[in-house]
């Protein structure tokens, strides 16, 4: 029975619920109502039903019965629908329409509680928004303090409203619990600290509006808590005092801001809003008095606040430095600039060195702390107080610096004062203090020590002291300060060479070289070739030759381990004590020896020096084996020029034949496409001293070559060959344009040309010559072919004593024998 009920009762609703839609509107209203009589807890029915009255009731006028007939089928509907939001959502909307004020406010109320607080969501918005449009800011506070019980995020929407209704007071009051509460999540996504600057701005700028809160006491505890935001924060402390009235509390902070800062942007910040407030107070006093009229203590006042404005401008450059040295009170370049500051005023200058002096921190200062104390004796010193000036450096000589170059700089401070004023054996007294072995002895470099105990190893100070000595004390006690300076094994090269240079200058010749060998036992390479360089020129310039054997000796000491950069020189200084004092062929030996010890790229200038020594002593046949060695060692680059020179030697003392084999030889590291210049010469060299066969051969020679190179081609010759512009003299560059001609054919040809070439460019003599004419006449090669073999120089000729050289060549160019010449007979 009951499951029959049920579809009886939905069949009857759906066909009420179709009975009501389809009728004619003004039949509606009876229609509803008999639905509703059968069907009162339907929901749909009311909705459609209310929704159709109030379309009725649109366009009337507000006083016309038929809106309270509307209300009341809406109160009628709520007796059974008041749990659904949509029904009071259109009635309160309704009302609000028909502008009845109070009877909305209690239909929301009356709404609020007959909802679940589930459903309040929905009905508070259409309430915000009714309360926030009437001109009444009461019922909307009470509104919204009832909304906030509900919903505390939205705070901030109660904040605006209250600071657009001019109710600062309970924003600033509402503002300052949401900053306080640390749970508090901003829906416009604002920070804590923007919050926190909001209410600054609204308690500073409202001082006679905003009185439930203590302005100062929230603003310092901003102070402690946003350490990054002082300067703004301070301001908004000023602010509200100023526009309180309070101008001298004001000014009080202002001036507690700018001592306490810490950062150039905060004081920057403070220091603009005080003096933009100073201006502010000077522009007002003179509009008063313009208006009012001036007296005297008008002028008094006006005259005060101009001399505070000055003397707040004039103290910037002064509260600027007290805010870096707030930020690192161990930066001594900032407190010399502070003394800068007080310039005139010796007093103020004083007390800041010995504020510094007291505050800074050795072992965490920013600079040199010494400059400071040595500045300050110094600053006694030009007013005359040496006593002052002198117990400054003695305090200064008991403080536990970080680095002993800082207690050395000090002590030696101390001894040019007394030098300045011409207190040689304070001076001197001094430095023997500071350089005084102290009970304790330590490591330079031990950090765990003072300094005091390390500064007996301090160079600087030696240095100073040994100065001293040579200009004021005696020989046996400058000598006495250089010992001990080695003995400590604080000496530097130049310290040594001082030393010898001094005993030199008192003719202690022998003592010198000894100090010379003290120092060379204490240095290893590089740092002792300025001794030995020293010493071996010291020793060559007294002796020269009369202790050649110790000379060679010590050479041969400064040679063993000598570095391949340093032993150029030496060398070279080896080699002349051999040429001037010793034997030839010693220096030969030597020269030899250095071709192998220098540096790879020197090598090749020392074979020159070798070359050119060999000949000026032997005569130049004597450099043959030094041209072979130095092109079996020497790089390509270098070979081919010691090639070049080689041969014109041979060619110059008549050895054709040498000269060719030289220039065959070269030839294998020379590609006619990068090394032009050699084929070049080979050429001419050719073309003065051979005939159609040996040019046919240079020619297969170079092609032979480069065939070779081509199947060993890359990339920097083919970029090398792509530079160079001249003439290279392959087969395309002899027979330009004959493509398709056998190779050999076109050799023969360029052969036959430049023979052709040469007969015309020599004067035709009287007796037929069937070749190239020779650089001398015929007669003088038949004379010459007569007094000597043309084959008595051999070139694998081995000189017989190496002290006595061959007999010097002295001519620059030699006739060539005939016999080197080829030819036919005359016909």
């Amino acid at each position: 029975m009951s499951l029959d009920f049920l579809m009886l009762f939905s069949l009857k609703y759906s066909i009420s619920i179709f009975i009501f839609k389809m009728v004619q509107p003004r039949l509606r209203f009876c229609t509803g109502t008999l639905c509703l009589m059968t069907f009162l807890y339907s929901y749909k029915l009311w909705y459609n039903y209310l929704r159709e009255r109030r379309k009725q009731a649109k366009g009337k006028c507000i006083t016309d019965p038929g809106y309270e007939e509307v209300n009341n089928c809406h109160e009628r509907a709520l007796v059974f629908m008041h749990k659904m939001p949509r029904i009071w959502l259109d009635y309160c909307q309704f009302l609000v329409s028909q502008c009845k004020i109070t009877r909305s406010r209690q239909t929301f109320d009356r709404a609020l509680r007959a909802l679940p607080v589930t459903q309040h969501p929905r009905i508070w918005p259409l309430y915000l928004r009714f309360v926030r449009n009437l001109p009444l800011p009461e019922t909307a506070i009470r509104v919204y303090r009832r909304y906030l019980k509900l919903s505390p995020e939205n705070a901030e929407e109660y904040i605006d409203y209250l600071r657009s209704a001019g109710r600062l007071d309970e924003a600033a009051v509402r503002l300052g619990a949401v900053v306080n509460d640390e749970s508090f999540v901003s829906k416009e996504g604002k920070s804590n600290y923007q919050l926190w600057h909001e209410l600054c701005d609204l308690i500073s700028q409202n001082p006679d509006k905003v009185t439930s809160l203590n302005v100062g006491a929230i603003i310092r505890g901003g102070l402690t808590r946003f350490t990054d935001q002082l300067g703004k924060l301070w301001c908004s402390l000023a602010d509200y005092y100023i526009r309180s009235g309070h101008f001298e509390k004001a000014r009080d902070v202002y001036e507690e801001a700018i001592l306490t800062v810490v950062t150039v942007r905060d004081f920057t910040q403070v220091f603009d809003s005080y003096a933009q407030f100073e201006e502010s107070m000077i522009a007002a006093k003179m509009e008063t008095t313009a208006e009012m009229g001036q007296d005297e203590e008008d002028d008094v006042d006006l005259e005060l606040r101009l001399a505070r404005f000055e003397q707040l401008i004039a103290r910037r450059p002064l509260l600027l430095n007290s805010v870096l040295l707030r930020q690192n009170p161990h930066n001594v370049h900032e407190w010399h600039k502070r003394v800068k500051l007080y310039e005139g005023n010796p007093r103020q200058i004083i007390n800041t060195y010995t504020e510094a002096v007291q505050t800074i921190d050795p072992m965490k200062a920013t600079g040199k702390p010494h400059f400071l104390w040595v500045s300050f004796a110094k600053f006694y010193e030009e007013n005359e107080q040496l006593d002052d000036a002198r117990t400054i450096f003695e305090k200064a000589t008991k403080v536990n610096f970080k680095q002993v170059d800082d207690l050395a700089a000090v002590w030696c401070e101390y001894g040019e004062m007394e030098l300045r004023h011409e207190n040689y054996e304070q001076a001197l007294r001094i430095l023997r203090k500071a350089t005084a072995i102290p009970s304790k002895k330590a490591e330079y470099f031990d950090s765990s020590e003072p300094v005091q105990n390390r500064v007996y190893k301090s160079l600087k100070v030696w240095s100073m002291l040994a100065d001293l000595e040579e200009s004021l004390g005696t020989f046996q006690s400058t000598k006495a300060v250089y010992d001990r300076i080695i003995d400590l094994r604080i000496a530097t090269p130049q310290i040594v060479i001082n030393f010898a240079m001094f005993l030199e200058e008192h003719n202690y010749f022998e003592e010198s070289f000894k100090a010379y060998e003290r120092g060379i036992a204490l240095f290893r390479w590089p740092n002792v070739y300025d001794i030995w360089n020293t010493y071996l020129t010291k020793f060559i310039d007294r002796y020269g030759g009369k202790k050649l054997e110790r000379a060679r000796d010590l050479f041969e000491q400064a040679l063993d381990g000598c570095p391949a950069k340093f032993a150029k020189t030496i060398y070279l200084l080896y080699a002349k004590l051999e040429e001037e004092y010793g034997l030839a062929r010693h220096a030969m030996a030597v020269y030899e020896r250095a071709t192998q010890a220098v540096e790879t790229e020197e090598r090749h200038h020392m074979f020159n020096i070798y070359i050119k020594r060999a000949a000026e002593i032997y005569g130049v046949t004597y450099t043959r084996a030094i041209y072979q060695k130095a092109i079996e060692v020497l790089p390509d680059e270098h070979a081919r020029d010691m090639c070049l020179r080689f041969a014109d030697m041979e060619s110059k003392l008549g050895e054709i034949d040498r000269a060719r084999a030289i220039y065959s030889y070269c030839s294998q590291i020379c590609d006619p496409r990068v090394t032009a210049n050699f084929w070049q010469t080979w050429k001419e060299f050719e073309i003065r001293h051979g005939n159609e066969d040996t040019i046919r051969e240079m020619l297969r020679i170079k092609r032979s070559v480069q065939a070779t190179y081509n199947t060993q081609v890359n990339f920097m010759s083919s970029q090398m060959l792509k530079a160079t512009t001249s003439s290279t003299g392959t087969v395309s560059d002899l027979a330009p344009g004959q493509v398709g001609i056998d190779d050999m054919k076109m050799l023969e040809q360029k052969a036959q040309q430049l023979a052709a070439e040469a007969e015309r460019d020599k004067p035709k003599p009287k007796e037929k010559i069937l070749f190239i004419r020779s650089d001398t006449s015929r007669s003088e090669l038949a004379e010459l072919s007569k007094q000597a073999n043309p084959d008595e120089i051999d070139i694998d000729e081995d000189e017989d004593d190496e002290d006595q050289g061959p007999d010097e060549v002295q001519l620059e160019q030699k006739s060539v024998p005939t016999a080197v010449f080829g030819g036919l007979k005359d016909d």
